[in-house]
């Protein structure tokens, strides 16, 4: 497959009055061609921070992108997104790279219609001309399944449904046909029905439209069904990453184990209790010198807490970051 986006040690702080937050401590991770690579874990272990960061929507102050790169192999010669200036970085935002923003009624202007929103976009990227926008426009509000399109053109966010308003955000997302679409937990604050629809149409336009998703979620049963990848981060960093089958079949690390267990299955034959994780997430503002989830980690030793453990590989396409061999049962010496 062709890798399209490929980053490497991406690390990032926010400088508050509290202290220093250590949101994203190192993150790697690569992106191919028309793939759906899923990225779960807690709040707060750095999903949508690792994101932003990519595309330079973090507020600067308080953040700051201390160091890594984000290369863009789909331009010849590759681009790093974060050295492009304001203005080339816009350009890529919605004309190369789609955002589909986790809460759609803070992201859309209460004060733009719908169609006014979208036509922006298509005016900006493609140069299209007020008239031919506003066709296109209605053409893409039908494609993401909005009803009677010519007449909500004219509509203002508050008169959409959560699930119509999160329609709204995915045309804004592919109005310009991007390579790649980010979507940062785009069923969240919607109801099951709705979330089964929105899921359906990611599929369906990633297959006519060929584009590589980035899933940012929390909920691993959504993510059985739509990724080929995934990516656990934990503390900032990334803790695990297989084909999703591997993950679900064979989870290399204590945390991935903990989260699936936290997940119902409907095929199962017993009334087995779900497992909770106990205690608490890392604080971000102490800095680690140590695996993020030794205090929480049953098979924690002396070296998890003295050591920050490396992504090495455990099998084809799988790596996994913990010092401890569960298939083995024992600590890795390697």
């Amino acid at each position: 497959m062709t890798t399209i986006l490929q980053v490497e040690n991406l690390v990032t702080r926010f400088y508050t009055l509290d202290g220093v937050v250590y949101a994203v401590n190192g993150v790697s991770f690569n992106l191919q061609k028309g793939e759906t690579l899923a990225i779960v874990g807690e709040s707060g272990s750095g999903k949508s921070v690792t994101m932003m960061s990519i595309l330079g929507l973090i507020p600067i102050p308080p953040g700051k992108i201390e160091s890594g790169e984000a290369g863009l192999l789909l331009d010849d010669p590759p681009r790093d997104l974060l050295r492009l200036s304001p203005p080339e970085l816009r350009r890529v935002r919605g004309g190369r790279i789609g955002f589909v923003f986790q809460d759609p009624i803070s992201s859309l202007n209460p004060v733009l219609t719908i169609g006014e929103q979208i036509t922006e976009s298509l005016t900006k990227h493609l140069g299209l001309s007020r008239e031919k926008a506003k066709a296109q426009t209605i053409k893409l509000l039908g494609y993401v399944g909005i009803s009677d399109p010519e007449l909500r053109y004219k509509n203002y966010p508050h008169q959409f449904s959560g699930g119509m308003r999160q329609r709204v955000m995915i045309a804004i997302a592919i109005a310009c046909s991007p390579e790649i679409v980010i979507a940062d937990e785009p069923t969240t604050a919607l109801d099951v029905t709705i979330q089964a629809q929105i899921v359906e149409l990611f599929q369906r336009l990633q297959k006519e439209m060929g584009m590589a998703i980035i899933w940012i979620t929390h909920d691993l049963g959504v993510v059985a069904g739509i990724a080929d990848r995934v990516l656990v981060m934990y503390g900032g960093r990334v803790a695990e990453v297989a084909l999703v089958d591997d993950l679900y079949e064979l989870p290399q690390h204590p945390y991935t184990v903990g989260l699936l267990g936290a997940l119902p299955r409907l095929d199962a034959t017993d009334t087995k209790r779900l497992v909770s994780i106990q205690g608490t997430p890392p604080d971000l503002l102490v800095p680690l010198n140590h695996c993020p989830f030794a205090k929480r980690c049953e098979y924690a030793f002396e070296r998890c807490r003295a050591e920050i453990p490396a992504l090495r590989p455990v099998g084809a396409g799988h790596r996994v970051a913990c010092f401890y061999d569960l298939q083995k049962g024992k600590p890795r010496h390697d």
